[in-house]
């Protein structure tokens, strides 16, 4: 880690005054399990603070310190000095937080994305760790804080969300050290990730049954669509469909699983999963997004039919040319 880059970090949160600290949307463990550790750093340096997500805290982590503080909006009479982006691959994952600021505060750029573009003032950008978790656990004790049982909770929530449970490729021994230092720390593993990966709220599940129903696989690519009337045929209020992505790729035969789900104002949000040897980040980063070579995802703004059909296209070509390149043993 470079300690030029921390000790700016450090100098930086030390002069602030007011932080906000912010993460993508659509957060996922390691997005909340960050921010919140974040949050819980701050709080022992002493700091005033906000955290604000567009998507707001997800139910299945409300067990995370500090989760219940946690806001969908920006207090727009309050002037931030600072601005803290966990786990956000460029300035647009952080949705509204950032789009609508009406101050201009240093901008602190905290990521794991081999994709991230470096948007801050600062950039401690470190890709080849699993999570930015992983990257917080080396950090905070840099900022002169303890990691305790709070943070420890925080920190293995997205370690275990981000690695399913360590068994990803980029899984090193360097993560398995920081999981058993978390755990000495006070964090529980076994309840973790039973809440965190294994539990499943009803309407997540009925939100799977609705893009399982109007799946499709062709040419190693499956693909699920998720429509506004689907999502408000489930419930009102938001309800995350994380985790269909991984289940639609593990399909024999597939390579590719993409899942789109559609917002207000022809949004539409794009996940993509694939196991090794695909590599599914350079269509992410093609269509404007990023992420990893076995988990991205991207934004585009159209009518859905007209998205979907665009983006599946693209997608069995990049997996066609893959399967040639690794057919000729390239």
């Amino acid at each position: 880690m470079d300690e030029t880059i921390v000790n700016k970090i450090k100098e930086s949160i030390v002069q602030a005054s007011n932080i906000l600290v912010t993460t993508h949307i659509g957060p996922d463990g390691d997005a909340l399990g960050s921010m919140t550790a974040v949050g819980q750093m701050l709080t022992a340096m002493g700091k005033q603070f906000d955290m604000v997500c567009d998507d707001g805290m997800v139910r299945k982590f409300d067990y995370l310190p500090l989760a219940k503080d946690v806001r969908r909006r920006v207090d727009r009479k309050k002037i931030y000095d600072l601005m803290i982006a966990v786990d956000c691959g460029d300035e647009f994952r952080m949705g509204y937080v950032y789009s609508r600021l009406t101050c201009e505060p240093v901008l602190i750029n905290i990521d794991h994305h081999i994709s991230n573009n470096n948007f801050g003032h600062i950039n401690l950008v470190v890709a080849d760790v699993t999570s930015t978790a992983e990257l917080l656990a080396n950090l905070i004790p840099q900022m002169d804080v303890t990691i305790d049982k709070g943070i420890a909770t925080s920190l293995m929530t997205g370690l275990v969300t981000d690695t399913l449970g360590f068994r990803v490729t980029g899984v090193t021994g360097q993560t398995l050290k920081i999981a058993g230092d978390l755990i000495s720390a006070g964090a529980n593993l076994a309840e973790i990730t039973s809440k965190a990966l294994v539990l499943q709220e009803l309407n997540t599940i009925k939100m799977w049954s609705k893009g399982l129903n109007k799946m499709h696989v062709e040419d190693m690519v499956s693909w699920a669509v998720i429509s506004i009337k689907d999502q408000l045929a489930v419930s009102e209020d938001p309800v995350s469909s994380h985790g269909l992505g991984n289940m639609i790729a593990d399909i024999h035969g597939v390579a590719m699983g993409v899942v789109f789900t559609e917002k207000e104002d022809n949004e539409i949000r794009i996940g993509f999963r694939s196991r090794p040897p695909w590599d599914v980040a350079t269509l992410a980063a093609e269509l404007g997004g990023g992420g990893h070579r076995f988990a991205a995802g991207c934004t585009q703004h159209g009518e859905l039919d007209d998205v979907v059909q665009y983006v599946i296209t693209r997608a069995k070509a990049v997996i066609a040319e893959q399967k040639a390149t690794l057919d000729n043993g390239q």
